[in-house]
């Protein structure tokens, strides 16, 4: 197993990448050569599309998807780094964290914020989330806006379906970025 990061560089323990499988057999995607082709690197590594880093140890922790990664100004950034953040604060029910349209850094940082019961989503508790977010992680990783819903979409697993948030914003667009 191997993490490396945008260039294929080896990222030492403890910074996340994408995880690579060396030694694994080949595989492909139904009907789609240009994904399978993506999923295995030079040196014959495959991947599935996770994110995530090694500890000194050698243990693996998953932190996100590589289909979920935001690209602002170039810089990677992390949407589940961003959520375990913001999902501990008590006006904060559920919360989406996804890359929306910019026009000179291709994306910025939107959460999209269900409000727990009894809170009012107003633009005051909007500028709190970011405040907070930037008091605990890097201000570039920081929603630059927050939208307020009565409901995230999740499947009945519980899994959250961002490509419907993705698509309000990026709707009518011909490129992600």
């Amino acid at each position: 197993m191997h993490i490396l990061g945008p260039a294929g560089e080896k990222l030492p323990p403890g910074e996340p990448g994408t995880i690579w499988f060396e030694g694994r057999g080949t595989f492909e995607y139904h009907n789609d050569p240009v994904k399978t082709a993506e999923a295995f690197n030079a040196k014959g590594w495959s991947t599935l599309g996770d994110i995530g880093y090694l500890d000194e140890e050698g243990y693996l922790f998953l932190t996100d998807r590589v289909a979920h990664t935001i690209i602002s100004g170039g810089v990677n950034i992390y949407p589940q780094e961003v959520e375990d953040v913001l999902v501990v604060h008590p006006a904060v029910l559920d919360v989406a964290v996804l890359g929306v349209p910019h026009e000179e850094f291709g994306e910025e940082v939107k959460a999209v914020v269900q409000v727990a019961p009894g809170v009012t989503a107003t633009s005051e508790l909007a500028s709190e989330l970011i405040a907070y977010c930037r008091e605990r992680i890097a201000a570039f990783k920081c929603p630059h806006s927050v939208d307020f819903t009565d409901a995230l979409p999740r499947l009945p697993s519980g899994k959250l379906r961002k490509a419907l948030l993705r698509e309000r914003y990026w709707a009518g667009r011909s490129s992600r970025i």
